[in-house]
Formats: structure tokens, C-alpha cells, sequence
């Protein structure tokens, strides 16, 4: 690629991950465990998902999960721990999802950069070494934390509340009754990739 090009890329790139984080810090908020860990992985899946198509790279799904899952696999005790933390009533919630909430968005993150550094040195998900990112990972899940509360607090202040709110609750609600749904027996799995897909791109994630 030429210079510029690499440029205007890597600030496409950039901006993938950025929204990446706001949504799945965003994520890390919702009061049930077990779903909150499904929509921050979904997050992370699209936007590894729109980074290949970003770098011309074919993007395969299961290698994807995969990929993501042998990365976060350090970060899973904490944030199992937090998430253990919002099972306690008001207190819990709160608490715990404040930090899983930053954690969440450090990871993403951190798997967004990895997979950014992958793809632009011509990587693509059948030679991508998990081992070889995994120090990477780690020193950016770090950086991440502070990123992570920088950009919340930019959209504060660039954009009414009101409106932020409202386009995130709309998201959590729509993942979180995808999860019931699928939980209950109402749709299969199928059913629910292919709608949790229609909500990420009709917030722009």
C-alpha cells in the first residue's frame, strides 16, 4: 500500500475500533451476566468482521470466536469476577457494572489493535497465531482502560445525553431480548446471529 493510503486506512481502522469500545463499554452495562459477555464477544466478532472487509481480508467467522476467546482468555477471571459482582441486588449492579464496563471496553479494544496490526501486515485469520499478540494484547487491554474512559467521556461532551442514551439503551434492549429469545426456545441460533446483525448495523457498530 502507499503511505497515504496506509494512512487513510489506518484512521478507517481506527475509527471501527473507537465505535467498537463505546458500544461495548456500553455493552458491559447490561444487569445479566451471562448476556453481557454474549453482546461484548458480538461486538468484538463485527468489528473484526468490518476490519477484514476494511483490509480486503475474507472474514471467517468461526476462526473469528476463536481468535477472540484465546486472546481475552487472561482478562476472562476478572471480568467473571465483576460480572459474578452484579448478581447482588442494586449494589452489585452498579459497582459491578461500572467496572465491567471499563473492562469491557479495554478489551475490545485491545482485540481491535491486534487484529489492526494482523491485517495490515498482510495477516489474514488462517495464519493469525494468537500466542505470538498475546504480550500485544495484554499492553493494550492496559492502555485500553484509560482509552476507554477518554472516549466516554468525549461523546459527553461533543453530543447531547439524551440522545446517547437513547441510541445505546435501544441497543442493549434489542441484544438483551435476542438473548431471551434464544434462551426460551423462541429462536434458534441461526435465527439469532442473523437479527443480532440487523441491530449492530442499524446502530452503526
Amino acid at each position: 500500500m502507499e503511505n497515504n493510503e496506509e494512512q487513510v486506512i489506518a484512521k478507517q481502522a481506527d475509527a471501527i475500533i473507537r465505535n467498537s469500545v463505546i458500544f461495548a463499554s456500553g455493552a458491559g452495562l447490561i444487569p445479566i451476566p451471562i448476556a453481557d459477555f454474549m453482546a461484548v464477544t458480538a461486538v468484538q466478532l463485527e468489528m473484526i468482521r468490518r476490519l477484514s472487509k476494511l483490509y480486503e481480508v475474507d472474514f471467517r467467522e468461526t476462526e473469528g470466536k476463536a481468535a477472540i476467546l484465546a486472546l481475552t482468555s487472561s482478562g476472562l477471571a476478572r471480568l467473571s469476577g465483576r460480572m459474578l459482582a452484579k448478581m447482588i441486588p442494586v449494589i452489585g449492579t452498579i459497582v459491578g457494572g461500572v467496572a465491567v464496563s471499563a473492562l469491557s471496553g479495554a478489551s475490545t479494544y485491545a482485540v481491535g489493535e491486534v487484529f489492526k496490526r494482523h491485517f495490515n501486515k498482510g495477516g489474514t485469520f488462517l495464519d493469525f497465531d494468537w500466542a505470538s499478540f498475546k504480550n500485544f494484547y495484554n499492553e493494550k487491554f492496559e492502555k485500553g482502560k484509560a482509552y476507554t474512559e477518554k472516549i466516554k467521556k468525549e461523546n459527553k461532551e461533543s453530543a447531547p445525553l439524551d440522545n446517547k442514551i437513547e441510541t445505546t439503551d435501544d441497543y442493549l434492549d434489542s441484544l438483551q431480548r435476542l438473548f431471551e429469545m434464544k434462551a426460551s426456545g423462541a429462536i434458534n441460533d441461526d435465527d439469532y446471529e442473523r437479527l443480532k446483525s440487523e441491530v449492530m448495523k442499524n446502530v452503526g457498530v
